[in-house]
């Protein structure tokens, strides 16, 4: 192989390169989970940083082991981590996929076994000797598990699902509501049920709400209307 090919690994990089790209990662692996929380997707936004992170580590680490190792003197020699590392990324891959379970309808333990899959990508970091990256990137583990869903408040997409009495009267009063609450219907499914003592409408909105607001907000206003009876929210 040409020794200009070899240019692109040159120089170990700095640290503080090294932390520009885990910054860079954190923020890929956050926007694409904000999309997938929105929609209500099982693997959210701290799934995907945690998993985005753990890779850019392992791809830093053995970037750096070949940087240092590929040219003595005038021979040039290619050394690769890959076969440390594959064993141990995707091993690991096997114990998180125990902490992940199903329980009414709703996938729970992603989070879980992406920090247990990032944990090990960090022990192979400072395995490696790369103690000051693994603890940077540990830190930044720890925030996200503890604060980042407090940062970044998203609000998923669910269904609100509304029964109600008195169609004209209550509809004008959701228009209104949802109006001057800046809330957004995506989409509206209704049905009617006949009973002896009036019709009961269900209408199941798909809305799109303010980030500041929450579903819990918008239910305790519309239980409080006379002709609302139930009120209450729906996954997609």
């Amino acid at each position: 192989m040409p020794l200009d090919n070899l240019s692109y690994f040159g120089k170990p990089l700095t640290v503080e390169l090294m932390l520009v790209r885990i910054g860079v990662a954190v923020v890929i692996g956050a926007l694409i989970g904000i999309d997938r929380e929105i929609k209500n997707r099982p693997a959210g936004m701290r799934t995907h940083v945690l998993v985005c992170v753990g890779a850019a580590l392992v791809a830093l680490v053995e970037h750096q082991y070949i940087a240092s190792t590929v040219m003595l003197g005038d021979d040039v020699i290619r050394v690769s981590m890959g076969r440390i590392t594959a064993p141990v990324v995707s091993g690991v891959g096997f114990l998180g996929a125990g902490t992940i379970f199903m329980s009414e309808r709703k996938i729970s333990g992603l989070t879980t076994a992406a920090s247990l899959w990032c944990t090990a990508c960090i022990g192979l970091a400072v395995g490696a000797g790369f103690i000051l990256m693994g603890a940077a990137t540990g830190a930044i583990v720890l925030v996200i598990l503890r604060l980042m869903q407090r940062i970044v408040h998203v609000n998923t997409l669910k269904r609100l699902e509304v029964q109600f009495v008195h169609r004209a009267q209550t509809l004008s009063y959701l228009h209104e509501y949802f109006e001057r609450m800046q809330i957004k219907v995506l989409d509206v499914d209704f049905h009617a049920e006949n009973r002896p003592e009036g019709n009961l409408y269900t209408n199941l909105y798909t809305l799109s709400m303010p980030t500041k607001m929450n579903y819990v907000d918008i239910i305790g206003t519309l239980s409080e209307h006379e002709n609302i009876r139930t009120v209450r929210t729906r996954n997609l």
